[in-house]
């Protein structure tokens, strides 16, 4: 709560303006937009908590639950669907149990799909943190959510 304080102190009370950038701090501080945030960012704006999830809902690019320890981006472009994107999405989703922009129960994974990675000749491309996974097959899936929950299980 205190940290959601200190963001909307750097913009001006009212200005309908600022919506985008305070959602995108926030979600930048909290890893998620939360009820409460936009209940609270609704009170200082002096807007409808639905107006603001109307417009939160319909960029891709913000979350309502908190990712999971490891959060996977995997890239779902022309490039990489050309070279088997979907056969890895789809191994994913069978390895864990979840939909893209969704949580393991256990709060270990999550993983959200994206348009460009920018790496068109590496495709398949996953990005988890800092590394990124080229020419990613189906068949790699398993070996790799292995080595990811002893990540997840370090944090």
């Amino acid at each position: 709560m205190k940290k959601i304080e200190d963001i909307l102190g750097h913009y001006r009370a009212g200005s309908h303006e600022s919506l985008i950038p305070i959602l995108q701090d926030i979600q930048a501080e909290e890893g998620y937009l939360s009820e409460n945030a936009i209940v609270q960012i609704g009170r200082f704006l002096e807007m409808s908590t639905t107006k603001i999830y109307g417009l939160a809902t319909f960029y891709d690019r913000f979350r309502f639950i908190p990712c999971g320890k490891v959060h996977l981006r995997i890239c779902d472009g022309t490039t990489c669907f050309i070279n088997g994107s979907e056969a890895v999405i789809n191994a994913i989703r069978e390895n864990l149990g979840i939909e893209p922009g969704q949580t393991t129960r256990d709060g270990k994974f999550s993983y959200e799909l994206t348009s460009c990675m920018g790496g068109c000749n590496e495709g398949p491309v996953i990005n988890v943190g800092d590394n990124y996974h080229n020419h990613v097959k189906p068949e790699d899936i398993p070996e790799l959510i292995t080595k990811l929950k002893v990540l997840a299980d370090l944090k």
